[in-house]
């Protein structure tokens, strides 16, 4: 991993519906963004707080790029406006630091960035919002949400997925031998993350049936949530 030029990166993450992400994608090839990826997801949210978050059907779709972060912060307004992202079916999009890249990924992003970029401290205190990520066997996620939400969580994204490791390893550790499972992913304030956190570990951690592992990592900048 390398980041020689000392461009402070950004990871853009949008969840949105199928329809928008196309016009996303435009935006994204539009602004001559090297590289960008898509996948599908499925939304947890109760119909109501999905009125109220925008996110419309279960059915996601998320775009994820790495950006310098200037010009991250202005892909934001763009899709923001573009996209009206908060209003009824639009969905959110949110940025998080990264450390570093290898070489050839800051090369390409090189020519996005601002003279006036230059390595960064993140101070983490003074973020307002945290991704949860929750990993847990296949089934789990409509019961983790109802958890998460008793404890703060507005909504989330499901994203299914397969385990990869080593059989013996995993086993030593007393791991989920499944290899099918969920991971849900939920944007929530500092102040309720580590309810909910704590909520879903307390039920879902790794000495319950659902053998859940659960982190954070923080959001410096987000739009389509209040």
């Amino acid at each position: 991993m390398s980041n020689d030029k000392k461009i402070p990166l950004r990871s853009l993450t949008l969840i949105t519906s199928p329809k928008l992400a196309e016009k996303a994608t435009e935006i994204f090839l539009e602004n001559e963004i090297p590289i960008h990826y898509t996948f599908n997801g499925q939304g947890t949210a109760s119909s109501e707080m999905m009125d109220i978050l925008g996110l419309g059907s279960p059915d996601k779709t998320i775009l994820t790029c790495n950006l310098p972060k200037t010009f991250a912060d202005k892909m934001l307004k763009r899709l923001n406006k573009s996209l009206k992202l908060g209003a009824v079916n639009s969905g959110i999009a949110y940025t998080q630091p990264i450390s570093g890249a290898n070489s050839l990924i800051v090369r390409m992003l090189e020519p996005l960035s601002e003279e006036s970029e230059r390595k960064e401290d993140i101070i983490m205190n003074e973020m307002k919002y945290a991704l949860i990520s929750v990993v847990v066997n296949q089934g789990y996620s409509e019961q983790v949400m109802t958890v998460a939400r008793a404890a703060g969580a507005r909504g989330g994204t499901v994203v299914h997925s397969r385990r990869v490791g080593n059989k013996e390893t995993v086993g030593f550790w007393g791991l989920s031998i499944q290899e099918e499972k969920e991971m849900i992913y939920i944007v929530a304030s500092v102040d309720s993350k580590l309810d909910i956190m704590k909520a879903i570990g307390e039920k879902f951690g790794m000495h319950s049936d659902a053998k859940g592992v659960v982190v954070s990592m923080p959001i410096d900048n987000v739009i389509g949530i209040e």
